[in-house]
Formats: C-alpha cells, structure tokens, sequence
C-alpha cells in the first residue's frame, strides 16, 4: 500500500498546474469570440464552400500520409510553400469584406441579428410570387427574382436600391414593368420582404448555358453558382419561366412546377429553422444541467 501511495505521490508531484489568472480567462473569451465570429461569417458566404473544397484536400492528403503515397506526398510537400498566399488569393474577395465591415458601427450586431431574421417564406408570398410571374409570362414582361437562404447576398443588395417592403403580385409587376425606374436588374427577396431591386448579378461563364438566353438568365445562373439562393426568370422575349438553384437551371417551368418548387423551398428553410431552434433548446438545458 505504502508503494501505491508514493507512486502515486510521485505521479502528483511531476504534474504542472498552471496558475491562472484574471487576464487568462479574458484572453480565453477573446479567443473563442474570435473563432465563433469568424466561423459565423465563413458560414454566411461563399467562402464557405470553398473551405469545404479546401477540407477535402486535407483529408485527402491525411490518407495519402497514413497509406504513405510517397508521390502524392512529394507534391503536397512542394506545394505547401504556395498553399498559404493560395489561401490569400482565393478568399481574397471574402477577406476584404471582412476587413471593411470591421470599420461598420454594426461590425457586432450584425452577427446576433442575423440568427433571427426571418428567412422562411410563407404560403402568401408564394401565391403572391406565382401569380406575379404568371402575370408578367403573359405580358412578356422580363423579371429576375432572387430569393435569399443561408448565404447572405448583402453585397449584391448594395448595388440596388433599398426596398424593404413586404411582397406582392402587384408590387413585382411595377418594380418590372417597362420603362420605370426599377425595372433594370434584379429584385432580391430575403424571407417575405423585397429587400432591394435594381441589383446587379454576377454572370455565370458556364459554357453550357445555351447561346439563345441572355444577360438575365447568365446573371440568374450566376447568382446560383454563387450562393444558395434560388432565383427566378422570366424572358422578355418568349415569356418563358425559369428557375436555378446550386448552378442548374430548369427552363419551361408551368405555374404548377413553381409554385412546387417553391413549397420544397419553404420546407427546406423551416426544417433548417427548426433544427436550429432545437440546437439552441439543446444548449439552454444543458446550461440549466450544469
């Protein structure tokens, strides 16, 4: 028993406990707000995509090492002396974003707020949406309606003009009719409201996209590619309805098709809604618990 004791008093005595102090605790907070913020933020653009694109080759060279690849390791090797200003370069759109809302009085806000925004559509502003396309497929009236999800699409919404009104058929038939003000561009919708019209889209460089659509239907796949967001388009010249979503777009859509389009939209958003109501619930018990 004695042997036990000092054994075990040995293995106490050359443990190190570090004394922590006051200023520890606060660098520790500043950390984890750190990477929250920036985890918060990758999540929001597109730069999220591409660091799961970036993950998969670090998995991938993670296997390579533990099947020891000796080629495929000798490239990542020569490689990984180029891969940080890669980084730099790929995200560089994403980073300055970030480094110019720093400067922004709602740097802070923007990250609590954002979580309670309403991002769902409802069964209105379906029906609204679907007779408003129905009504300018008919007149030939050309319109591109972009609806927001989880990427936010704030730089887009700041080459319009600011809306913020609840949808409705007749307010996207103004905002496209010929000859006014805001008919040029795009209308993007974040939840039930307009959020802003007359913005511009990136245009896809797909060379898959038939040569006989146009600006707007480049621009609606573009915004696709882009984000998440699911876009709708009605040609000027035909009056046919298209919609994309994740860089594919489907053309020759009946009322019907949309308005089903639209529905899987709104079940996406709610159950993606519900989920994270029930993360947080999650995460008050737990707090309770301890």
């Amino acid at each position: 028993m004695s042997n036990i004791l000092n054994q075990l008093n040995y293995y106490i005595s050359g443990l190190y406990f570090p004394v922590i102090h006051v200023i520890d605790i606060i660098e520790i907070l500043i950390i984890a707000l750190m990477i929250y913020f920036c985890m918060v933020w990758i999540q929001r653009t597109r730069a999220y995509s591409l660091l799961k694109g970036f993950l998969v080759i670090v998995v991938f060279t993670v296997i390579a090492y533990m099947l020891q690849m000796s080629v495929i390791l000798w490239i990542v090797s020569r490689l990984a002396s180029v891969a940080l200003l890669a980084l730099f370069i790929i995200f560089q759109p994403e980073l300055r974003k970030g480094l110019e809302s720093l400067g922004t009085r709602n740097f802070l806000t923007s990250f609590f707020t954002s979580s309670d925004r309403s991002d769902t559509i409802s069964d209105r502003t379906i029906t609204e949406i679907v007779r408003a396309v129905n009504e300018m497929s008919e007149m030939r009236t050309g319109a591109l309606i972009v609806i927001e999800q989880n990427i936010l699409l704030t730089e887009y919404i700041e080459t319009g003009i600011r809306l913020n009104a609840d949808v409705s058929s007749q307010l996207l038939i103004n905002i496209f009719e010929h000859n006014t003000p805001l008919h040029d561009g795009a209308v993007i919708m974040r939840g039930d409201q307009i959020v802003a019209a007359t913005c511009y889209l990136p245009l896809s460089e797909s060379s898959q996209l038939n040569k006989r659509y146009g600006t707007r239907h480049r621009a609606g796949l573009g915004i696709s590619e882009a984000s998440d967001s699911f876009t709708i388009i009605v040609s000027e010249e035909t009056g046919r309805v298209s919609y994309a979503m994740m860089g594919n777009m489907t053309t020759g859509v009946a009322s019907s098709n949309l308005r089903e389009a639209l529905h899987r939209l709104q079940k996406k958003g709610g159950k993606e809604k519900e989920e994270k109501r029930l993360r947080f619930r999650k995460g008050q018990i737990n707090k309770n618990e301890e």
